[in-house]
């Protein structure tokens, strides 16, 4: 089993962003699930039919930070305006898929890491002037005064958009999960969306949760 790494949030921001954080173990991630491809159509119609409210406390993080959340949609944000236009939520591999699942109904921003890409120690920080990274499918992400996750080799998520360096592949075994949740939110609702995204990590990646931590 891989160490779980430390995770420490930089105390500039602990007014502004509570991030709830699941280290998992043990995953075996695949193009494709028959749980997945039963209950995600399911899932999208359900949003569509009953769209949860996008989470206005979001939209302050992002604010209280200076970034224009309507310029720079957080994740969570960005699937549901997706769902609302007709479209289906992207289909990737398992475990991203999970967490885009939670990430829209939830109406949270997620980061999904690939935790033997890691180098520890991991901090929530705000980015450096001019740092950057190879994005996911985007050529380079700047994330200067942006909320960033980094580790010894610098920031490498923040909750638009990963890097392509700890991204989730079918080589994946353990992750590290953060959810990105503004300040307000309580201790009772973190725990409850953990314990939805474990749920449905076991069910459809199988493997187990090695740890959790809220700050």
């Amino acid at each position: 089993m891989t160490a779980l790494p430390q995770f420490t949030v930089d105390a500039a921001l602990t007014a502004i962003v509570r991030p709830a954080v699941l280290w998992w173990d043990g995953a075996r991630v695949t193009d494709q699930s028959e749980v997945l491809d039963r209950e995600l159509p399911e899932a999208e119609v359900r949003v569509r039919t009953m769209p949860p409210e996008e989470t206005a406390a979001v939209r302050t993080m992002y604010k209280r930070i200076g970034i224009d959340p309507t310029r720079t949609r957080p994740s969570n944000e960005a699937l549901l305006r997706r769902l609302r236009k007709g479209d289906r939520l992207p289909r990737i591999n398992t475990m991203v898929d999970v967490i885009n699942w939670c990430s829209v109904e939830m109406q949270l921003p997620y980061g999904l890491y690939d935790r033997v890409l890691m180098h520890p120690p991991v901090t929530l920080r705000l980015g450096a002037p001019e740092e950057e990274y190879a994005g996911i499918r985007k050529d380079t992400v700047h994330v200067g005064g942006r909320l960033v996750v980094a580790d010894a080799e610098g920031a490498f998520g923040n909750p638009t958009s990963d890097s392509a360096r700890t991204m989730v592949t079918a080589a994946t075994v353990d992750a590290l999960v953060v959810v990105y949740a503004p300040a307000d939110v309580s201790e009772r609702r973190l725990a409850q969306v953990l314990d939805l995204t474990a749920g449905r990590l076991l069910r459809v990646c199988g493997g187990h949760e090695a740890g959790r931590w809220m700050a």
